[in-house]
């Protein structure tokens, strides 16, 4: 097939017309920035050709090398043969306007919380009272360097167990020139934060349950599990967040978690904790926001 492909196409147009077919064909899972075959396509053809990726009409029609066909049909046959997300087949993955290095080492990232650490979490959150952050699971360091963005008088610590994640998150903090305010602990949980106490707590922690886990779609599969499951209920990390965080967070501050799918096992979990659950696109029960004083 590939033979054929590299001898008959010729431009970009043929280029995405056949990337659909492929990826659809594979029965390829999507869930790591695009939701459908053709965005996917789209997506690999104009990061392999070194284009814009806003703008795909004005090339349609370009005739392109046979080096420049070759790159995209092998990048399209990885994506498909291996069910490798695209994130790691370009080494980049988006949140918003924001560009981040991925690698296997680190889940993509697609955090909810990424939406409204702009707005500083109002109301609930007083930005002047912000100078210390912590990201609980910093993973590639996405939110860590998000919050450091938006609160540009904060000092951020970022905590991961995984030695490869901080690896990734590094070059990340490098390559947005916050070595000075984005701080990389290696740490399961909050072992090695002894005596550290924050104005806020932010986490993304692993969330899928036993059941979820065994169901995942290949491409997931890629992604590391240590950054995934989560025991049977899918709630072994968070138990251990909101047994710990209180001793962590200083008077008036807040903790905020993404939980996937688990808010009913939660709250049935904790049924005398006050969850705040924060509208974002996902939904209103996705992330939730808990006060220091509300802790157990």
């Amino acid at each position: 097939m590939l033979k054929e492909a590299r001898s008959e196409l010729r431009t970009v147009r043929d280029l995405l017309r056949y990337g659909v077919s492929r990826l659809q064909q594979a029965g390829v899972f999507f869930g790591h920035g695009s939701a459908n075959a053709y965005d996917e396509t789209a997506y690999l053809i104009l990061h392999t050709l070194h284009l814009p990726l806003d703008l795909l009409d004005p090339f349609l029609d370009a005739r392109l090398t046979t080096s420049e066909i070759r790159g995209v049909l092998g990048i399209l046959d990885r994506r498909a043969r291996l069910r490798l997300p695209a994130a790691y087949l370009t080494h980049e993955a988006w949140l918003g306007d924001y560009k981040f290095y991925v690698d296997e080492r680190v889940i993509v990232p697609r955090s909810f919380i990424a939406e409204i650490i702009p707005g500083q979490f109002s109301p609930w959150v007083k930005p002047a009272n912000v100078t210390r952050i912590l990201d609980m699971c910093t993973g590639s360091g996405c939110l860590a360097i998000l919050l450091a963005l938006a609160f540009p008088e904060a000092q951020v610590d970022a905590v991961d167990v995984s030695a490869g994640a901080l690896a990734v998150a590094a070059r990340n903090v490098k390559d947005y020139a916050l070595e000075q305010r984005v701080h990389l602990i290696e740490s399961d949980g909050f072992a090695a934060l002894d005596g550290k106490r924050y104005d806020l707590i932010i986490s993304n922690p692993p969330y899928v349950d036993q059941e979820a886990m065994a169901a995942l779609p290949a491409e997931y599969r890629q992604e590391p599990a240590l950054a995934l499951a989560s025991g049977a209920d899918g709630l072994d990390f968070v138990k251990r967040l909101l047994g710990q965080s209180r001793t962590h967070l200083n008077p008036g501050s807040h903790l905020v978690v993404e939980l996937g799918h688990n808010r009913a096992v939660l709250e049935q979990t904790f049924p005398a904790l006050d969850f705040t659950w924060v509208s974002i696109s996902g939904g209103d029960d996705l992330v939730f926001l808990l006060e220091q004083d509300q802790l157990p």
